[in-house]
C-alpha cells in the first residue's frame, strides 16, 4: 500500500544509496554512487529530482505524558520512491533518467516526476526536450507521448546490454501554448496523486 501523499524535491547526497537501490532494480546498467556524486556536486546544468514518502500525522495528543511520548517517539524513515533527472543546456531540456521502486509502480509516480522535471525546465525558459527510449519499452513511450514528446529519430543498438535501439523523442517547442496544455494535464494529475513539490520553484 503506498503513501496518500510525496513530496517531490531536489536529489542530496544522502539519497544516493536509496536511489541506487532503485536505479539496480530498473536498469541492467546502473548509473555508479560516484556519476551521481558529480551530478549533484558538480554539474551547474543538472537537476535531479527525488519522490519522498510523507507520511501525515494523525495523532491527538492528550496530557503531559502523552506530548512527551509524541516528542520522543523516532520519525518514521522517509523513503526514497522514485528519481529523475535532466540537463539544462542551451534551452534543451534533456531528460536523462526516470526511475519508480518496483513496490511503487502503476500509480502515476513516474508522470510525477516527469511532470516536475518539465515543470523545472519550462520555469527555466527552456525551448524543447528530448529524451532516449527504448524501443520496446512501449509504457513509457505512452507517457511520453501523452505529454506531446514525438518520434523524431532513432539510435542504433544504443542500448550496451543488449544492443538494443533507443528512439528519440522530442516535445517542440516548448511555448505558452504548450504551457497552457501542460497545466490541464498536472491538474488532472493533482486529481490522482497528492504531492508537495519543493522542486519545481528556481531556488530549491
Amino acid at each position: 500500500m503506498t503513501p496518500e501523499t510525496y513530496l517531490m524535491r531536489s536529489m542530496r547526497l544522502e539519497d544516493i544509496p536509496q536511489v541506487l537501490h532503485i536505479d539496480q532494480a530498473s536498469f541492467p546498467i546502473p548509473w555508479s554512487a560516484r556519476t551521481y556524486q558529480f551530478e549533484i556536486n558538480s554539474r551547474e546544468t543538472s537537476h535531479l529530482v527525488v519522490l519522498e514518502t510523507v507520511v501525515p500525522e494523525t495523532r491527538q495528543v492528550h496530557g503531559l505524558f502523552t506530548l512527551l511520548q509524541a516528542l520522543w517517539k523516532p520519525e518514521p524513515p522517509k523513503i526514497v520512491v522514485g528519481y529523475g533527472g535532466c540537463w539544462l543546456i542551451a534551452g534543451e531540456a534533456h531528460i536523462s533518467t526516470i526511475a519508480v521502486h518496483p513496490d511503487y509502480r502503476g500509480h502515476s509516480l513516474g508522470e510525477l516526476l516527469l511532470v516536475g522535471m518539465l515543470s523545472r525546465a519550462l520555469r527555466l525558459n527552456a525551448e524543447y526536450s528530448v529524451l532516449e527510449v527504448r524501443a520496446s519499452n512501449l509504457a513509457a513511450q505512452a507517457l511520453y507521448r501523452k505529454y506531446e514528446y514525438e518520434f523524431v529519430g532513432r539510435r542504433r543498438g544504443y542500448y550496451r546490454d543488449n544492443n538494443e535501439d533507443a528512439l528519440i523523442m522530442e516535445i517542440r517547442p516548448l511555448d505558452s501554448a504548450y504551457r497552457q496544455r501542460f497545466d490541464t494535464r498536472v491538474a488532472a494529475l493533482r486529481e490522482r496523486v497528492a504531492y508537495i513539490d519543493r522542486f519545481t520553484r528556481i531556488s530549491q
